[in-house]
């Protein structure tokens, strides 16, 4: 008799077909919902990646035009005028945390002959930097080789590190500066930070570097600091 209940139970059981629907939706709902997480993960990164390209563009072509007119006719490059371009960066990258979670390298490549030369030198004169990061993966291909007072006087002490070569980012074509002039170098190395956790989209290292041309008539002998002065954003300091 028990037997017999059971078989019919279970047959009944077997042909029950209420609830399919929201079954059916509790097996496929955590893939659905899994795919469309990793949607939005890439898509976020496909913006941040435009947003960190288009800073550095904007800095390199924001660093290329600032100075102050002299009575030379010159334009002299000032380190609040650097300061200025560079939080100008910072606001830009709010909303992705760019100077916390990045670094920003300006290198000023010249090709010009100074004081102390008997010829045009390709050379890196100077650096400035932004971000709270710091390390391998961070900081700028030559930190190591370009002092922090670089650039700071006119002097031979001073005059930065000889690039003969240019600048060659990871093995890609080398950017040198016309002769009589520079370039304003921009590197950005940022750390994402994914929206819905490292399991599914782990944070991972981007890289960008954007170079303009300086467009004006530079005073390429030392970057002015007139009172009242400001101090610089050399590359030993790791501030957001």
């Amino acid at each position: 008799m028990i037997k017999g209940n059971f078989r019919r139970f279970a047959l009944l059981l077997y042909r029950d077909r209420a609830g399919l629907a929201l079954i059916e939706f509790a097996l496929s709902a955590p893939i659905v919902l899994l795919v469309g997480c990793y949607g939005v993960e890439l898509a976020n990164l496909a913006i941040v990646h435009m947003r960190v390209s288009q800073i550095a563009l904007n800095l390199a072509d924001n660093a290329s035009r600032v100075g102050a007119y002299s009575n030379l006719a010159t334009q002299q490059l000032r380190e609040v005028d650097v300061n200025d371009i560079l939080q100008a960066a910072r606001y830009q990258g709010a909303g992705i945390s760019l100077t916390a979670n990045g670094r920003i390298t300006l290198s000023s490549l010249e090709n010009v002959a100074q004081s102390y030369d008997t010829q045009p030198v390709q050379r890196i004169h100077w650096q400035r930097c932004i971000g709270a990061q710091s390390g391998t993966g961070f900081d700028g291909q030559f930190k190591a080789n370009v002092a922090t007072t670089a650039g700071s006087t006119a002097t031979v002490n001073d005059k930065g590190y000889d690039l003969p070569l240019g600048i060659s980012d990871n093995g890609s074509t080398p950017i040198m500066a016309p002769g009589g002039a520079g370039v304003m170098y921009v590197e950005i190395n940022y750390r994402t930070k994914p929206l819905f956790g490292a399991w599914l989209a782990p944070p991972r290292t981007i890289h960008y570097i954007a170079s303009f041309v300086v467009r004006d008539r530079r005073d390429y002998s030392q970057m002015y600091n007139p009172a009242p002065t400001s101090t610089p954003s050399t590359c030993n300091l790791y501030t957001q």
